[in-house]
């Protein structure tokens, strides 16, 4: 005869389920908050792939370099500049996020071809690396400053030079890329009335987090997608074109250009006729007139070394009264 379970076992049973069920779904909420799972708009999708925004990226380091060793010579502090993040939105929403005076410079690129169009750029300062640069150009010690109302003329002036040389240094990083010449063109305090860009344009948004004594914040350099569009068709041109067998003539005379560049660098050469060791104590109780065996006749010829290595060998002897050595064989092919 079958067993039958009594009520209290069928209730043990069912919480357990249900205890189960409970801890299940649990584990679920804790695998999505790890992933970071981020909705994904089919409506407008992406413009840029991930390998295109590592060139964005790539870009963008090197420009967070130099600008870190301009700012750092200018202010006479050390200055940290590393890129946060590169990401793809709408400009109203980049525009909406900004508080009502902030120090926008407006940054025309200065492409040199005929096919991309005038691109215009904007770069962003935060209120309080503004604040905190105003503070140390004028003799402080860059502390933050706390800006809630427009800037005034003599405070827009300081920043402008400032500003021009942020926006000039943009070539060195592109120029690995694309032929630019990097100009201020403007400088705006109202983000509110900022009309270079259309409020529904897709742009890419690069965050650099800038680190001044012990003020942190961003600077915000915002890209139209239309015109980031056409410069990345001309990367592709370019890699497809330098992908390209060289033509052999073409190759040879680039390695001698390159050979008449740098025929006249000096170079350490040494001539070593034997190496030998010694102790400590006889190094220092070495006196003059003493005399160190090298172990190997004086007519055997010296080797001759570049740097840490050996090109030539040859005899020792002396030319117009001085030491030289006559080369005898080459070890090391020149190419």
């Amino acid at each position: 005869m079958a067993d039958v379970l009594s009520q209290s076992q069928i209730d043990a049973l069912l919480n357990s389920f249900s205890a189960e069920g409970v801890k299940a779904l649990d584990e679920i909420e804790e695998q999505a908050q790890e992933k970071k799972i981020k909705n994904y708009d089919f409506k407008m999708p992406k413009k840029f792939t991930k390998e295109q925004l590592k060139v964005i990226d790539s870009i963008f380091e090197n420009y967070s370099r130099v600008l870190s060793s301009y700012l750092t010579g200018l202010m006479r502090v050390y200055c940290k500049i590393e890129v946060l993040q590169i990401e793809e939105q709408l400009y109203y929403e980049f525009n909406n996020a900004l508080p009502d005076y902030v120090m926008m410079a407006i940054v025309n690129m200065g492409i040199m071809d005929d096919d991309v169009p005038d691109t215009n750029c904007i770069l962003q300062l935060s209120n309080p690396i503004t604040g905190a640069m105003m503070d140390r150009l004028m003799g402080g010690e860059g502390s933050y400053l706390e800006i809630n109302r427009d800037f005034t003329e003599i405070e827009v002036g300081l920043m402008t030079n400032v500003l021009a040389k942020m926006a000039g240094l943009l070539k060195e990083p592109w120029g690995g890329y694309i032929e630019t010449n990097p100009i201020l063109t403007s400088i705006e305090t109202n983000s509110r009335v900022m009309q270079s860009i259309s409020p529904d344009d897709v742009v890419i948004l690069v965050m650099l987090e800038m680190e001044i004594r012990n003020v942190k914040n961003t600077v915000s350099f915002c890209i139209p997608a239309i015109n980031l569009e056409s410069i990345m068709a001309k990367f592709s041109d370019r890699w497809s074109r330098s992908s390209k067998k060289l033509d052999p003539k073409k190759e040879k005379e680039r390695r001698l250009s390159l050979m008449d560049a740098i025929k006249d660098s000096d170079l350490k050469i040494d001539a070593v006729l034997c190496e030998t060791e010694l102790d400590l104590y006889d190094v220092l109780t070495m006196q003059v007139g003493d005399v160190i065996p090298l172990n190997m006749p004086i007519d055997n010829n010296v080797t001759v070394k570049i740097g840490d290595n050996v090109w030539f060998d040859g005899k020792l002897g002396v030319k117009n009264s001085k030491k030289a050595v006559k080369i005898d064989n080459i070890y090391k092919e020149l190419r």
